[in-house]
């Protein structure tokens, strides 16, 4: 099951009773939840048959009463409890969801959580209703991703300006997703997105960015890595440090584990990164520094993380750790 397959059937007029979406990615509930309260009912049937809880304010009661109620003027109700996380008793609901009214469409958005699956509310739930379980995309999912609704758009976007805007921005989909709408506005016309457009219509440097840095390191190039750092000083918000080193780490740690495979091909790299550019750097960065480089700048990773949080360290500034840092990865 996913959000595409539920706004699918609900276009088909397909319904089911209940509805439950779970789960650590908000952005594939808020689809749901959004489709539910804004397109299942037109707006006159919405007006009598659409009614909207907010877990903190709920009560269970008041729910299941809502559910029993029969539709006005309309072949079916919406009742959507949002953030039904916060919602004290909510496995008080039950004897609604084991004998639920056909009429009704019973959306739930339990944020963050899920129900435990071995108690007698999961198992309800999935005999009575739709469950659906969200989960994080992967980092190594993200370009596919944006490249995906980059495409829904009719636009396409080069592997740079892909990188980029995925560093930046990581693991954050509404936010990603936002920041495409904003490109595709602006484009006016034109059909691909570049770097250039990313630092001028999001404000990501096409120079100064981890994923530059990341480069620098990879190829090492000690006077633009230490160029990049001047600009993060200077601009604090463009890259803080406890952004920088984890990025890092993430990186050099995909092309420390590639040592350990068979094939430690340019493809293999491709494989891991899924950016035909990243993997051609991650096998310069290999050619470089060898395994016992890889490892060395993992372990200064490590130890200049734990110093950025203040262990071992009487307060160095965040671009002096990152400049010492990259003296000793080069040297």
């Amino acid at each position: 099951m996913s959000a595409e397959k539920i706004i699918g059937d609900w276009k088909r007029k397909a319904f089911r009773p209940v509805y439950w979406l779970e789960g650590e990615e908000p952005y594939f509930i808020d689809q749901v939840v959004n489709y539910a309260e804004h397109h299942i009912l037109s707006e006159s049937e919405a007006g009598f048959n659409l009614t909207v809880f907010y877990g903190r304010d709920a009560d269970w009661a008041t729910v299941m009463n809502a559910c029993r109620r029969y539709p006005m003027f309309s072949e079916r109700q919406v009742v959507l409890i949002k953030e039904a996380q916060h919602m004290r008793d909510i496995e008080k609901l039950e004897p609604y969801i084991e004998n639920p009214l056909s009429s009704t469409v019973l959306v739930v958005a339990y944020k963050e959580k899920k129900v435990d699956g071995r108690s007698k509310f999961s198992k309800v739930l999935r005999d009575k209703g739709e469950v659906y379980s969200t989960k994080k995309l992967y980092d190594n999912q993200l370009p596919e991703w944006v490249n995906s609704m980059v495409q829904q758009h009719g636009l396409s976007i080069n592997q740079k300006a892909l990188a980029l805007i995925v560093d930046h921005i990581g693991n954050d989909l509404s936010r990603l997703q936002n920041e495409v709408e904003k490109l595709a506005v602006n484009l006016k016309g034109k059909k691909q997105i570049t770097e250039e457009h990313i630092e001028e219509f999001i404000g990501i440097s096409k120079e100064f960015n981890v994923f530059e840095l990341q480069d620098a390191i990879a190829g090492k190039n000690l006077p633009k890595a230490i160029r990049i750092i001047q600009y993060f000083k200077s601009n604090p918000k463009a890259a803080p440090i406890q952004l920088i080193l984890p990025t890092l780490y993430g990186y050099f740690s995909k092309i420390y584990s590639v040592f350990g495979m068979e094939n430690k091909s340019e493809s293999t790299l491709i494989g891991i990164f899924r950016n035909p550019f990243a993997a051609k750097t991650a096998m310069h960065a290999m050619n470089t520094y060898g395994y016992n480089g890889i490892e060395k700048i993992i372990l200064l990773l490590h130890t200049y993380n734990l110093r950025s949080i203040g262990i071992n360290d009487a307060g160095t500034e965040d671009a002096d750790l990152m400049k010492e840092m990259v003296v000793k990865i080069m040297s």
